[in-house]
This record gives structure tokens, C-alpha cells and sequence, in this order.
């Protein structure tokens, strides 16, 4: 791996503080030598009791995977008398993402524009290897009705979700995660052709 892609996003990762060796080790594992088209790490930390965790997730787009990562930590319990931290990976090939959401969030729309940039993004990406099932009691258009007209539902793919925002992430985070979707949106609408 030699692209400028791949060394700033070493360089994001490293930037991060967060386990870069194991973060990039795992990515190096994943990508096996495949260049990178684009990337973006998001860093997050969360309180869960009295406890502080750290999470690393970085998405990269190559010319024919997208590969997502995953790291955390983990703190000494029953099992372990020592911290530890876990790096997994996905390829995913890019003919099997068959959907890939972008939910923007503006402040003040009236003023909005693509200069100013967005408060906040939600990237969703689908590939089959989740569907999740949405069910309620169907009902009739009689008030009165007590039949069982069994369920109505949805099924939706959404295997990974990443949110940014301005405020948590930075503006360049919430610009990097736009670009990206742009990016991963055109390399399936070419395999769609």
C-alpha cells in the first residue's frame, strides 16, 4: 500500500490516539495490498457507568471492497485480569452493497447552503447480511372492527450505521463521511451498470 489515500489514512488513524498499530495491522490484513479509493475513521468515546470506552471505526472504499473496522476496548472482568482490545474487519465486495442512505441534518434550512455545510450525517449501508423486520397488528379502517387482521411490516438492510456531527465529530469529520457515501454511491451505481 503506497496510494497518498492510504498514507492519510494511516495518518487519520495515528492522528486518532486511539491503538493505531492494531487499528492499521487489521486494515493492512483486510485491504491486502489493495489500493484505497476513499476512507473515514471515527473515533468515539462513551460512558457506560462509571467507565470510559473508546471505539474506533474505520470505513475504506477500495476499487472493488468496501471494508469495514472495528475496534474497542475492553477492561479487566472475570475473565481477564488485564485491559484488552479487540480489532475485527468486513470486506465487503462492492456488487453486494445494495444500499447506501445519506440523512443530512441542517440547521436553519431556510439559509442552507452546500457551502455551509451540515450539522449532521447518517450513513446507513446494506448488503444482505442484516435485514431487520419492522411488524405491527394490521388493522382495518372500521373503529368498531375487533378482528385479527394479523401484521403489517417493513424489512429494511442495514448492516452498518455510522453517525457524525458537527458538534462530537468536527466539521471535517461530518465532510469526509459525505464524501465518502458520494464515493461509495458512484463505485455501486458503476457496478450497476
Amino acid at each position: 500500500m503506497t496510494s497518498m489515500t492510504v498514507e492519510s489514512m494511516r495518518e487519520a488513524i495515528e492522528r486518532s490516539g486511539y491503538y493505531p498499530s492494531l487499528v492499521i495491522d487489521a486494515l493492512d490484513t483486510a485491504l491486502a495490498g489493495e489500493s484505497v479509493n476513499a476512507f473515514v475513521v471515527q473515533h468515539e468515546a462513551t460512558f457506560d457507568h462509571s467507565e470510559l470506552r473508546r471505539h474506533i471505526t474505520v470505513l475504506v472504499l477500495t476499487p472493488t471492497r468496501l471494508v469495514v473496522g472495528h475496534t474497542d476496548e475492553h477492561p479487566v472482568d472475570e475473565t481477564t485480569d488485564r485491559p484488552y482490545a479487540t480489532a475485527g474487519t468486513e470486506a465487503v465486495r462492492i456488487e453486494k452493497v445494495n444500499s447506501v442512505v445519506v440523512a443530512r441534518v441542517a440547521t436553519n434550512p431556510e439559509t442552507y447552503s452546500p457551502d455551509r455545510g451540515v450539522a449532521e450525517v447518517m450513513l446507513t449501508i446494506g448488503w444482505g447480511a442484516v435485514s431487520r423486520i419492522d411488524l405491527e397488528p394490521a388493522a382495518c379502517g372500521d373503529p368498531n372492527c375487533e378482528a385479527d387482521h394479523g401484521y403489517a411490516g417493513t424489512t429494511s438492510n442495514d448492516d452498518f450505521s455510522l453517525r457524525v456531527s458537527e458538534a462530537a465529530d468536527g466539521a471535517e469529520t461530518v465532510e469526509q463521511v459525505l464524501a465518502f457515501a458520494q464515493a461509495l454511491s458512484k463505485a455501486t451505481a458503476a457496478i450497476a451498470l
